[in-house]
């Protein structure tokens, strides 16, 4: 798979991150989708029960890593490190790509 240039980082960051939770080797790892998108609110796509959000469009990205029996996505802003958001948490982004 080809990932943008400025996707590298953060896949990067969140491949360092798959290997350390699951214990298999980076380059055992598979990232099946990493894309740019829009999130609805400041979740990034990961609401925690309970909490408020900023009800604005946000720029960022989501990121699907293969290890062995196990898929991990993570979620970012442009302005922040990737986080793993848990498989009951994840939402749907508003558009793929950056809002312009």
């Amino acid at each position: 798979m080809t990932i943008e240039p400025s996707l590298r980082n953060p896949v990067d960051v969140a491949l360092k991150d798959a290997a350390a939770r699951t214990g298999v080797d980076a380059s055992r790892l598979r990232v099946v989708l990493a894309e740019s998108v829009t999130w609805p609110d400041g979740s990034v796509g990961c609401p925690e029960p309970g909490m408020a959000y900023s009800q604005a469009l946000v720029d960022g990205y989501r990121i699907r890593i293969v290890a062995g029996d196990a898929t991990l996505e993570y979620h970012g802003s442009r302005r922040g490190q990737p986080f793993l958001c848990p498989a009951a948490r994840i939402r749907r982004p508003s558009s793929m790509g950056p809002a312009r």
